[in-house]
């Protein structure tokens, strides 16, 4: 064992909001040091937001050849070949890309990076296989991993881990879940040609969005040929050869080539020694902190997934840099956890911010709701039958616009830009008041006019 080295921060944890932190205490001439057992980056860079999206970019590429034909574009699609190697190949280029930026990043920025698996000794001491490190400070950022229910047949069960890993695709898939996760894989694997089946346990997916973004979105799904099951959950999983007996809960059977899980995660403590030093957990597991990410132990602080908030990289980025001013800056920041806008990047796309109607209501909201269905203007030549919903969600004593949703493609990039106005309180006077741009979808937030119902 060599000699005690000694930091004003250790971090246990290289995601998004663990990086962050390091960075921004580094800047500020704190002694920081990161541990990682995994890869740097995280779940988002690995595992999840990035490697999904271009999964889903490649996905939907077979849809804008067979688009090319209203535009005049000769292609022939019976004749276009898909490998899937290749673009996991080239994805896992992107990644390690990636990875080598964020490297270069914490080098820069004077952060000690230390490969390997971390574990609390005491409040202050952080033991890395046979090595010891002490700090003032000591913050868990682990993150969370894919949970699959303890049913038979568990071990054939994939998650999206092995998803983004996955050697060859199969010709038929189970999807199991009902939130984003599942909902975009479906996507994924429908658009690249595996006939696709979401299984979830309740009347409807996306448990927590607005209930019309929900009907419109399985409509949409159901056009691109996911079959929607609802209702039903798998009891048990048996592989037989290449394929695999799925039991339903209905009492159904279903033999398909690949069953994955995207029935929650749970946040990664294990082997942390918590439980040891006294730092207090939730009732779900996750740690429990203060609204200054404290524990109940002093010199330990966590953030991101580990505790529970919005399983977001842009909160996990926002909590590194409070808590970085807390720990090592004037002291002062707070989350603020109210209108956090974000994608679902199933196909259509969804982006939505602020309040539900259902949520609205329950506030004791009086509402106005503004709402509208059209087909994007690029399918009036296509041919696609595909469809746009936009709604608002306004409050009728004030005009605030409470809430904004959408389902249709850019949903994400185009709810970023009303996500900064519902954020400074912006009324609906004031949509109103907005000069569109014209021709886009975009436009047509700011041109509803008649409230639904009026």
């Amino acid at each position: 064992m060599s000699e005690l080295q000694e930091f004003d921060l250790i971090i246990i944890g290289a995601g998004s909001g663990g990086v962050r932190l390091a960075r921004m205490s580094a800047q500020r001439g704190a002694r920081v040091a990161v541990v990682e057992s995994r890869y740097l980056g995280g779940t988002c860079v690995n595992v999840g937001c990035v490697p999904k999206k271009l999964f889903v970019y490649g996905s939907h590429v077979h849809e804008d050849l067979e688009d090319a034909a209203g535009y005049g574009w000769s292609v022939p699609t019976d004749q276009v070949s898909f490998d899937w190697p290749t673009l996991v190949a080239n994805k896992n280029t992107e990644i390690e890309r990636l990875n080598g930026i964020y490297g270069r990043m914490l080098d820069n920025a004077g952060v000690t990076v230390i490969q390997g698996t971390a574990a609390l000794v005491d409040a202050h001491t952080v033991a890395v296989g046979d090595e010891r490190y002490r700090a003032r400070h000591i913050t868990i950022a682990t993150g969370s991993w894919p949970v699959v229910p303890d049913i038979p047949g568990k071990e054939c069960i994939l998650t999206s881990n092995e998803m983004f890993y996955l050697p060859q695709l199969p010709r038929q898939a189970v999807v199991w879940g009902g939130g984003y996760i599942a909902v975009e894989f479906a996507g994924i694997l429908a658009g690249l040609g595996v006939e696709t089946t979401l299984l979830y346990r309740g009347d409807l997916f996306l448990r927590g969005f607005d209930d019309d973004v929900r009907e419109f979105t399985a409509t949409e799904m159901r056009k691109k040929g996911i079959q929607l099951r609802f209702g039903a959950t798998i009891e048990s999983v048996e592989s037989e050869g290449a394929h695999y007996n799925v039991r339903l809960s209905d009492g159904s059977t279903m033999t398909t080539g690949l069953v994955m899980a995207a029935t929650g995660r749970r946040a990664l403590t294990d082997g942390l020694g918590l439980e040891a030093l006294g730092v207090a957990m939730t009732r779900s597991g996750h740690i429990e902190v203060d609204d200054h990410f404290q524990t109940s132990v002093p010199s330990i602080t966590a953030l991101g997934d580990v505790i529970g908030t919005p399983q977001l990289t842009p909160v996990a980025l926002a909590q590194g840099m409070v808590l970085s001013r807390r720990l090592f800056g004037d002291g002062g920041g707070e989350m603020d956890y109210a209108a956090i806008p974000t994608a679902v990047f199933c196909q259509p796309n969804i982006g939505t911010v602020g309040l539900t109607e259902a949520e609205a209501r329950e506030q004791g909201h009086g509402v106005k709701i503004f709402r509208s269905e059209f087909r994007p203007m690029k399918h009036t030549l296509s041919g696609r039958d595909e469809r746009c919903l936009m709604k608002l969600v306004v409050d009728a004593d004030n005009d605030v616009v409470l809430g904004a949703h959408m389902v249709g493609p850019d949903a994400g990039e185009i709810t970023q830009g009303i996500a900064v106005a519902i954020k400074a309180g912006a009324t609906k006077a004031q949509f109103d008041a907005t000069i569109g741009i014209h021709p886009t979808s975009a436009e047509e937030f700011v041109t509803m006019r008649e409230p639904v119902g009026s």
